[in-house]
């Protein structure tokens, strides 16, 4: 690692200074006005450089980054219009709460006036899937701008920081380092609500205690729940999406509150008392005629105890104590029978995936429709990490899996992929390739937009064939197979469960990525 010259630009200040503060990979699809930052990152050679052919992969491998590796990763994108091919998975990225630096060119100060056919207003483009947004000034500060949106990424909770980059103030000299800056640590908990929640565990109500967050993520925090519940008879529940769950044989399984808005209000209608930690109040995912928008009953009692920008493993330590509660033990569920030979089933695919599942993977699911018979694997498996589609955007699954994969390059990643979202951002497969990561992509392929049809009938309609022909994945079908060769990844199609299983086990046993398109 070279020192800092003493004449540099403002684009190898910015790097340099983000690098100094432990900012390491840059997911990238650059364009003109951020060439000098290519050059920079070339020259300086501190950062891991990822290249997405699309910068909806881009954002969506930021996300899986800093869900697995706890920390900001920084991304590198064109003007407006290549943030608008970005802004599908940044939502669901600030949805999940996670660290994220992005830098944005824009054109020089001195062209903005002319209106050049990419002109726009890059900070008008940025603002709805950001937390914080700034434009640089001038090459002298810009690495302190840089720094201020590290502190607000790596703040409690995480956040999206984007720093627009005029390409002047990157190829002018004058760029100064500038030091990292203390980010915002958690809101304190507040004892009045740690009270409140104390008392809606006593006996004579039915208490939900609902958490998110970093409360998934650790298997302790987890355990110290299961003994909350078992010592108070409280139930404990997950939001329908998490960022990230710490799953598996031997760990405490915190069930979910489902999709289906029939099902949601059924699962949350006992309650009349919820504690809610590092989590918002649930609500259904869109309005359906005659159901309600917020999914606990109207008469449930509710206490925030730690709000999203809390220590939820720290309140669930107090909880715990006030209650006289120990760690649980965690579960080892029966492992479902090994599927014989047959049809790939939603019946018989959870069973599958749940023998076949390595020990510490981490799976992406972005299964949609199959999600509720895949989910149950994860508790039935070796223990696992779980990361899903928190902000509703499909086109998350295949990105997401490269950005976890270079956080923990020693960890199998599975992929479980609707094979309709799976063509939002299939360019991820080539990002797999060229870095070689150890994925395994199981497309479910059921040759539509499966989970459109259950929405078309839930807002009463009776879709005649204009509809079908709108959620049908046919005339042609696709070729999973044959596009991942394309990127340079080996596959096979597979449409017995048996095959699956020993598909799956041997290609995460191997290096680099592995598709596997399975017949449902």
């Amino acid at each position: 690692m070279s020192a800092a010259p003493k004449e540099m630009n403002g684009a190898e200040s910015v790097v340099r200074s983000l690098h100094a503060a432990g900012v390491d990979t840059c997911f990238a699809n650059p364009g003109t006005s951020e060439m000098q930052f290519v050059d920079a990152l070339d020259r300086t050679k501190l950062m891991h450089c990822v290249l997405g052919l699309f910068e909806g992969v881009v954002t969506g491998a930021a996300d899986g980054y800093a869900r697995m590796a706890r920390k900001p990763a920084v991304t590198l994108l064109h003007l407006a219009p290549g943030f608008a091919n970005a802004a599908a998975n940044l939502h669901n990225a600030k949805k999940a709460r996670v660290p994220m630096v992005n830098l944005v060119g824009d054109h020089a100060l001195r062209h903005r006036k002319y209106d050049a056919p990419l002109s726009a207003d890059v900070e008008g483009a940025c603002a709805p899937f950001s937390d914080w947004v700034k434009s640089g000034e001038d090459a002298g500060s810009f690495a302190r701008d840089a720094m201020e949106a590290l502190r607000v990424a790596k703040g409690k909770p995480g956040r999206i920081a984007t720093l627009v980059a005029p390409a002047d103030i990157g190829w002018d000299e004058g760029g100064q380092m500038a030091p990292e800056l203390d980010s915002e640590g958690p809101a304190p908990l507040d004892d009045t609500k740690l009270d409140e929640a104390v008392k809606m565990l006593e006996p004579g109500g039915n208490t939900a205690i609902l958490v998110g967050n970093s409360v998934l993520e650790d298997p302790a925090t987890l355990k110290l729940l299961q003994g909350i519940g078992e010592k108070t008879g409280a139930t404990i529940l997950a939001p329908t999406s998490s960022r990230r769950t710490e799953r598996g044989q031997g760990r405490a399984p915190i069930p979910k509150i489902p999709y289906p808005i029939n099902e949601a209000i059924a699962c949350l209608a006992p309650y009349d008392r919820a504690i809610l930690i590092e989590t918002l109040p649930p609500v259904a995912f869109f309005a359906y005629p005659g159901k309600p928008s917020l999914l606990l009953p109207e008469d449930c009692a509710q206490v925030t105890l730690v709000g999203v920008d809390g220590d939820g493993q720290a309140a669930v330590a107090a909880l715990a104590d006030r209650v006289g509660a120990t760690p649980g033990k965690g579960v080892s569920p029966a492992l479902a029978a090994r599927p014989q030979s047959g049809a790939i089933t939603l019946e018989n695919l959870g069973a599958a995936l749940a023998n076949a599942l390595p020990e510490d993977a981490i799976v992406i699911d972005e299964a949609v429709s199959s999600g509720g018979a895949t989910f149950p694997a994860g508790d039935m498996a070796k223990p696992n990490t779980w990361l899903a589609l928190t902000g509703g955007s499909i086109g998350i699954g295949i990105p997401l899996s490269a950005g976890a994969a270079i956080a923990c390059p020693d960890r199998p990643v599975i992929t479980l992929q609707a094979d309709g979202s799976a063509m939002y951002t299939i360019q991820g497969l080539w990002t797999q390739a060229r870095e070689g990561s150890n994925v395994t992509t199981i497309i479910l392929a059921n040759r539509s937009y499966a989970i459109l049809k259950t929405e078309l009938h839930n807002v009463g309609a009776q879709p005649g064939q204009d509809a079908l022909d709108m959620l049908n994945l046919d005339r042609p079908h696709l070729d999973f197979v044959a596009m991942a060769k394309g990127m340079g990844v080996p596959g096979r199609r597979v449409e017995d469960v048996a095959d699956l299983m020993r598909a799956i086990e041997d290609a995460a046993k191997e290096p680099g990525p592995y598709l596997i398109e399975a017949m449902l």
